[in-house]
Parts: C-alpha cells; structure tokens; sequence
C-alpha cells in the first residue's frame, strides 16, 4: 500500500463522520420524542367558575393523560389576563408551562395600553382551541325583554345603563364599544376581574347587565336567574337557540366573537411545540370534550401552531383600527 497515512486519514474521518450523524440522529429522535419530566402547568388568567377557567377545566384531563404527567391549571386573575400572559412570557422555555392567550391579552390590550410582553417576540403559538360569543344578559328586574327595548332604556338616560365585563379591554367590553358606536347609545363601563364575579353581581342585582362570555351566562339564563338579551355572533348559539343575534335584533353587520388559544414561552423547541399541539388537537377532538364545550355553547376549533400564528395576525388587521376609532381606555 503506497499510501497507508492518506488510508488511515480517510478511515478515521469516515469514522468520525459516522459517529456526528449517529449522535444528530439520536438527539433529533430524543427531541421528536420528548415528554414532560413533570406536571405541566397551564396557566389561566381569571378565576375558578370563568369561561377560560372551564375550558381549561375540560381538555385538562385528556391532556393529562396524553402526556402521562398531571396539567395543574394555575389560575392567574387580574388585568385582563394580562398578568398570567406575563407569566407565560418569562417562564422557562423547557416545556412545562403553557397557558391561554385570547383576544383581549393578544390583540385588544396591547392596543390600547403597555403590556409586560411583546406578541410577537415573546411567545410560541402552540394553536387555536375554542371560539365562542358573548351573550348580553340582564338582571331580571331590567324591564328589558328584548335587545331594541335594552338600547331604549340606555338611549332614555345616556350614561345610566350600567354594564359589567370580565375587565377593560376584554372582548365583553370591546362587544359593547362596538354596540355602542353601531347605535349612538352612551353606556356606562363596570369592569370586573373575570366573568364569575360578574355574573354574582348581576345575579345579585349589583349591576343591571352584563357582557359575558356566552359559557358564563348560559347555566344562569337556563335557570332564569338572568335574562337573555342577544348574543353577539354572526349566528345563534346551540346552547340557547331561542336567543337571537344582536343583528337579528335590528343591528344589522354587527358580529363580536371570542376565541381562546394555547401558548408557550418563545424559544420552546419546535418538537415540543409539536407535542403540546398534538395533545391538545387530540383533546379537541375528543366526543366527550366536543359535548361538553357545545353545552356551553363553545366550538372546539383546534389548528396547528402555524395556522393559529397567522390566525393572530388577522385578527390585528381586523380589530386593531376598530378598537383605535372607538378609543377605548384602561379603567
């Protein structure tokens, strides 16, 4: 052999080269196959009993057992949601904190005052998990039957009809605004720090009416401790067929729906993106959770993490002017 040193050399590097892809290849088949090492905390950014609360409430249990590791749902009330989006955006990226971001957290909050994170940079889209309606409901001494004879009573006394939201800047608040400018009422803002204790206090007669997420609203409506006005969606709603839309009731173009979806902090790996997604599509599509979302009147709208980016990006383009001509302010 004329050549043994030039032999070895390729040997060894053909060896090497061997040993770098067998090591790549294992590293992207751990990553492809990641799991938690620990419970997964799922952070909610209002109380016990609200809309987001319950929705968290119903994927958890099939999401626990996708990932063979308990969900903790944390919940995180205070500004809107504003406060548990924070915590989402500065958690560590490892894949054991995910959390709701919605319309109010990602598109109106951030229009209309500073926020703690940026939407675009701080978080990983993981995807779309419900749509849903707001529905306006009133306390059954509001000698309001029908949504015309509720604008009547706001238009008589401008200013006087008082009305509750989950908080400033939810999408029960940016429902009204917009009712508001499609009519010429004046109407009074009472913003609350989620829907369940909205909901008491219109029971309890404290304020007349409420825009409340419709999963809020409907046990009450069902059992007649409140009365329903409308709903706000381009369509009714399954769970209170008999309600009609806000435009059906004479407000014609009007549509405010509501929407939910799963993040996580930027800079989780792509496959365990994949594998929260995955988990969460396959709770979505579960019978079980399908039937219990709809009894609330939720749609279960699962979609990969790609699609619900650019389902935020639409959103921007269509709210954002509308919340800035309505000039909404932090209360």
């Amino acid at each position: 052999m004329r050549y043994p040193a030039v032999l070895k050399l390729v040997r060894s590097l053909c060896l090497a080269g061997a040993a770098s892809t067998l090591l790549l290849s294992t590293a992207v088949f751990a990553a492809a196959d990641w799991a938690p090492s620990k419970p997964v905390r799922m952070i909610v950014g209002f109380p016990a009993g609200g809309a987001t609360d319950l929705v968290a409430r119903i994927i958890q249990p099939k999401m626990s057992a996708g990932y063979g590791k308990p969900v903790i749902i944390d919940n995180r009330p205070g500004a809107n949601g504003v406060i548990s989006n924070e915590l989402i955006a500065h958690a560590e990226p490892d894949g054991h904190t995910i959390g709701f971001g919605h319309i109010g957290t990602l598109v109106i909050s951030p229009t209309i005052q500073k926020v703690p994170y940026n939407i675009h940079k701080d978080f990983a889209p993981i995807g779309l998990v419900v749509s849903l309606q707001n529905i306006i409901v009133v306390n059954p001494t509001v000698p309001a039957k029908n949504l015309q004879e509720y604008l009547a009573l706001a238009k008589a006394k401008p200013g006087a009809m008082l009305y509750a939201s989950s908080g400033s800047g939810s999408p029960g608040h940016l429902a009204a605004v917009l009712l508001e400018s499609m009519t010429g009422v004046q109407m009074t803002h009472i913003p609350y720090k989620g829907g369940a204790p909205a909901i008491t206090d219109l029971i309890a007669g404290h304020v007349p009416s409420f825009f409340a997420v419709i999963s809020t609203g409907v046990p009450h409506v069902k059992s007649g401790k409140v009365r329903a006005i409308a709903v706000t969606g381009a369509k009714r709603a399954e769970a209170v067929p008999d309600v009609p839309t806000v435009a059906e009731s004479g407000v014609k173009g009007y549509a405010a729906t509501n929407w939910y979806g799963m993040l996580a902090p930027a800079g989780t790996p792509q496959p365990i993106i994949d594998r929260h997604n995955r988990e969460l599509v396959a709770a979505l599509k579960s019978p079980e959770v399908i039937q219990q979302l709809k009894d609330q009147g939720i749609d279960a709208a699962p979609t990969s993490p790609a699609e619900f980016a650019k389902f935020i990006a639409a959103e921007e383009k269509k709210w954002v002017p509308i919340i800035k001509k309505s000039n909404i302010k932090v209360e």
